[in-house]
């Protein structure tokens, strides 16, 4: 009686866990993307260049505009 319960409830943990590990890397990839256009446009218009690589992108599309100022501060005060 026990597994009429169980068994419904593991297959939605388990439908649930796939669908979050294949979103993960779709919401990277997107974030890259966004990422990479801030760099393009922050390059274009600002006084400071960054170099366009996929870590960049990836810090710039997670953290967004305080991702740019401490690519900025990183690269040209720090590094």
């Amino acid at each position: 009686m026990l597994e009429v319960f169980i068994g419904p409830i593991v297959g939605v943990v388990i439908v649930f866990a796939l669908v979050k590990l294949i979103s993960l890397p779709i919401w990277l990839l997107k974030n890259s993307i966004v990422g990479a256009i801030m760099l393009y446009i922050f390059n274009f218009i600002g006084i400071f260049t960054i170099k366009v690589t996929f870590i960049h992108c990836l810090i710039v599309g997670v953290f967004g505009i305080p991702g740019i100022v401490a690519l900025v501060v990183y690269l040209n005060y720090l590094h």
